[in-house]
């Protein structure tokens, strides 16, 4: 029996997120993403239709690889403007009751006190409904912006995100004990001193000495969601992720990826979400001609800013069918690597725009709400994935269209979701209490009653 399916919705807090050019269709809604009230219908939308979550993305620095600068980005609004997604997170969650939060933070710029202060906060007010996204940068933009000459190298970013979160496991399970809030008005006691302590690191990269002044929060930890696929990063996956974002170049290296990172961390259970773009009408004639009227919005340059970002290279130095030399970079791996995996080697800059099919790499699943939901339960099977992350194209109706027409296909076979489970964020993922488990590496530092 196919396992239950799970689903994200992806977004980001700007115009242009995947689908690039999208922004120009008459329906789309995308430029009100400054308006509290677009965020929390989109989250309303999503819990009606029993979403797991929304994962929003972020970054800190702007796409100006192509060209050389970020001419071609903000023409085309390729995740430019951008505001910060974290701010967004309380309103959408008191809109709410059920539906989780995952949020991309870059650890590489913020020290890891105030950025495990904020986290702690955003799970209390969600009543543990937060997840964290863990990225390490691959923009030398975003270098700059914080007053850097460039990035840390591909690997030597792992190497930094792996003391950064032994010192959020320290702060987040390890200062306070279970029981150390009492609240207790007679003794005039609301913490009992005696089961709250300082947290110490001194590492290569980190320094601290400092009690954290908040109190535990429902999940302690949020939910541990990371995105690199690459060598480097599967290590780093397998030992703190709880749920990885893989992109589906293919079937057959998304399943290469998810097992590699599963028998790494066989100690314990990790979720598989690969991205996907799903359109859908009531018949597959009428999902093709929304495609097509979504083509003709569909940005190529835009799309190739955003790839040009992402891979590291300025497709502008290349000829149509030039092959492409890719061997100095230090952005995304990973992508590097799907681009391969899909080409082949001696890959062209042709290659990569006839695959621009609505402004992005990722290829759509196009169809009937029948024919959708046999496509996802393919992945499922073939990929060993665990769900999706469903990437936006004209927004609200992509999102209206598959909660309408795909989920009660997919909740009639049995695959999906009828009601939520009550709990925290991880709980509803995993079914297992709030806490990570005993098995992941931060539960050592965890200072019990």
């Amino acid at each position: 029996m196919t396992r239950e399916i799970r689903l994200n919705a992806f977004d980001m807090a700007c115009v242009g997120h995947i689908q690039h050019g999208m922004w120009t269709h008459p329906r789309d809604e995308a430029s009100d993403y400054t308006s509290l009230d677009h965020w929390v219908g989109l989250a309303r939308l999503l819990e009606r239709g029993l979403f797991d979550g929304l994962f929003l993305a972020d970054i800190l620095g702007v796409y100006d690889v192509l060209g050389g600068d970020a001419g071609p980005s903000l023409r085309e609004s390729v995740q430019i403007p951008l505001i910060d997604p974290v701010s967004l997170v309380p309103a959408m969650a008191h809109a709410t009751t059920h539906l989780g939060f995952g949020v991309t933070c870059n650890l590489a710029y913020e020290p890891p006190f105030l950025f495990a202060r904020r986290m702690a906060t955003l799970d209390h007010l969600t009543r543990g409904r937060i997840g964290w996204n863990i990225v390490t940068g691959y923009l030398d933009s975003a270098a700059r912006a914080v007053g850097l000459s460039g990035q840390m190298a591909h690997d030597d970013r792992y190497a930094l995100g792996d003391e950064y979160m032994q010192v959020v496991y320290k702060l987040w399970e390890g200062a306070w004990r279970d029981d150390a809030v009492i609240r207790d008005r007679a003794n005039r006691m609301y913490s009992d001193p005696a089961r709250v302590r300082a947290v110490h690191h001194h590492g290569k990269q980190f320094q601290l000495d400092a009690i954290p002044p908040w109190e535990p929060s429902p999940q302690r930890t949020p939910v541990l969601y990371q995105a690199g696929s690459s060598d480097r990063g599967r290590v780093f996956a397998a030992e703190h992720a709880e749920c990885v974002f893989v992109n589906g170049a293919s079937q057959a290296n998304v399943k290469r990826v998810v097992a590699d990172i599963r028998a790494r961390s066989e100690r314990r259970p990790v979720k598989a979400f690969v991205g996907a773009t799903v359109i859908v009408a009531p018949t597959e004639a009428e999902a093709r001609d929304r495609l097509e009227e979504y083509r003709q919005h569909a940005s190529a340059r835009g799309a190739l800013a955003h790839a040009a970002a992402s891979l590291g290279v300025d497709f502008d130095r290349f000829g149509m069918d030039e092959p492409v030399d890719a061997s100095s970079s230090q952005a995304v791996r990973s992508n590097l690597e799907a681009m391969t995996a899909s080409f082949g080697p001696g890959w062209t800059k042709r290659h990569l725009i006839d695959r621009f099919v609505l402004g992005s790499r990722q290829l759509p699943i196009v169809g009937s709400p029948s024919q959708v939901a046999d496509a996802l339960m393919e992945w499922v099977e073939v990929a060993d994935v665990d769900g999706f992350n469903l990437s936006r194209t004209v927004i609200p109706e992509c999102l209206e269209g598959f909660i309408d027409l795909v989920v009660p296909v997919l909740q009639d076979r049995g695959v999906f979701k009828t009601a939520y489970t009550p709990g925290t964020y991880r709980h509803k993922l995993f079914g297992a209490g709030n806490h990570l488990p005993e098995t992941h590496p931060a539960a050592a530092e965890r200072w019990r009653a």
